[in-house]
């Protein structure tokens, strides 16, 4: 097993350039901010990005915390890479990472300079200064299941290679919990009203008697009762008010909706 080393400044541009520099130097696991992702799939971890305090967030990229360190580490010996790209912001970061994960020492050190010019660099860093916006290599779906209620934006691309065809990557730009840019909260009761008046607009589906939103940390779970409008099929209106649901929650709040649960208790004659 080997590690490359991927070395620049906080907001200088590192996460947007992983999957190039893991495609240029044949790389099959990223670790970056506490987070273990292969082919654009988180494996295992917690982002540092979710961390209330950049002092959290510095504990949580460098696996201090047993839990975490132990979740990553059991995920990395099953993924059993051959080569591994670990993003950090000094060469003595990295090796504090690989202290914690029982992994070599970096063989080859990569430094944002070499794969980026001071103008991107700057422009980077004006971006995360200003807009207080990070990105995660790895595509919204896969991020909306650790960035549940963040403003999680899609960044598409086509890498190109310096042999074949270029190759399409999605990334994802999302802004942390310790950015200074301010905050916001959603109360469970909103989040039932919104499920409640996206299920009542489907064609066949009376009224909602009662709408339950149980929010965790990988996005929230919804329960719905509704009473269906006679003269209606059966199964089509419930299914459509799934995805009217879904649909409508995510829109409007950024948060995952991981279920929702639509159960007929009664047949309504107008």
């Amino acid at each position: 097993m080997e590690v490359i080393a991927f070395v620049g400044p906080p907001g200088s541009g590192k996460s947007h350039r992983a999957s190039l520099v893991a495609d240029q130097y044949g790389c099959d696991l990223i670790i970056d901010d506490g987070l273990i992702i292969q082919e654009g799939k988180i494996l295992a971890g917690s982002s540092a990005k979710r961390a209330d305090t950049r002092v959290g967030a510095v504990k949580r990229a460098i696996f201090l915390d047993p839990a975490h360190r132990a979740e990553a580490l059991a995920a990395v010996r099953r993924a059993r890479p051959r080569r591994i790209l670990i993003l950090g912001t000094s060469e003595d970061m990295i090796v504090r990472i690989t202290d914690a994960l029982d992994l070599p020492r970096p063989e080859t050190v990569v430094r944002i300079e070499d794969v980026a010019s001071p103008a991107q660099i700057r422009l980077a860093r004006r971006k995360r200064r200003l807009e207080g916006k990070h990105v995660v290599p790895a595509p919204t779906f896969e991020v909306k299941k650790t960035f549940s209620g963040y403003m999680v934006d899609p960044l598409r691309f086509l890498l190109r290679r310096r042999e074949g065809d270029p190759v399409p990557v999605e990334k994802s730009v999302v802004r942390p919990t310790f950015s200074s840019l301010g905050h916001f909260y959603i109360a469970d009761t909103v989040l039932s009203a919104i499920a409640a008046r996206a299920a009542e607009a489907v064609p066949g589906i009376a009224r909602v008697l009662r709408a339950v939103v149980e929010s965790g940390e990988e996005g929230v779970q919804v329960e719905l009762d509704v009473a269906l409008r006679f003269g209606f099929p059966v199964w089509a209106p419930l299914r459509q008010a799934q995805e009217a649901v879904k649909a409508q929650l995510e829109y409007m709040t950024a948060l995952n909706v991981v279920s929702v649960n639509v159960h007929a208790r009664r047949v309504q004659v107008d």
